[in-house]
């Protein structure tokens, strides 16, 4: 009888869980106290917001400085697809008033996280966050996806040639609309289209190396769009 009752209330808790995430599905609560607590951008800071996935969130916690010494401010959410951050793209970065965004997404909407949707959806909510941003006065900067042969949590799954599929609709959106383009793909990946063995600490995130080259990358492309009228 106790194990039984124990057992219930294990599933009373997992409920109200599940409730509670069903209830914030775009975990907007994660940065909420962080934003509300941002100071307005000072007269000559040139705020820069990442918004992406696990990893854009773990950038900070394996190279803290590349945040702390500059004016960036991270809005990384790990596992999240493009619909959750569209969802959450003004909370974390319209209203918080940066100069410049930068957008890095679409590989857990390929690992399917949220269940299963086509390549031009992924690209249509990427490029509605650039919209966004456009039409709120804040500059572009739209990343390519990493190279990944595959998932550990989405087996099965084989993700190479539906991020090059994507790539593809990213490049050409950027150059048709003038964007500024970060192309992370091409010097990170491998002969065998996956992520290169030095840059990552497993198939689909980056490691210390990893980050070094893309912040030297997206630090050309951010100083390109502050430059744009």
């Amino acid at each position: 009888m106790k194990s039984l009752k124990s057992l219930l209330v294990i599933l009373f808790i997992g409920c109200l869980t599940s409730s509670a995430m069903a209830q914030d599905w775009a975990n907007l609560k994660k940065y909420a106290e962080a934003n509300s607590q941002l100071a307005l951008p000072a007269a000559d800071e040139a705020r820069v917001v990442f918004m992406g996935n696990s990893i854009t969130e773990k950038w900070e916690k394996y190279d803290a400085s590349f945040f702390s010494s500059n004016p960036y401010i991270n809005r990384g959410i790990s596992g999240q697809v493009t619909s959750q951050m569209l969802l959450r793209f003004r909370p974390d970065v319209i209203e918080l008033n940066p100069k410049v965004v930068v957008i890095l997404a679409g590989t857990n909407d390929i690992a399917e996280n949220k269940g299963p949707i086509t390549i031009k959806q992924i690209a249509g909510n990427i490029f509605s966050m650039a919209e966004l941003a456009k039409a709120n006065g804040i500059k572009v900067v739209l990343a390519t996806a990493l190279p990944a042969i595959s998932y550990s949590w989405r087996p099965g799954i084989e993700p190479a040639d539906k991020i090059i599929a994507l790539n593809k609709l990213i490049r050409k959106y950027a150059k048709k609309n003038d964007l500024v383009l970060i192309d992370y793909y091409k010097p990170m990946v491998n002969k065998q289209k996956g992520l290169k063995k030095e840059y990552g600490r497993d198939t689909v995130h980056p490691s210390v190396a990893g980050y070094k080259v893309m912040e030297k990358l997206v630090k050309k492309a951010v100083k390109k769009a502050l430059k744009r009228s």
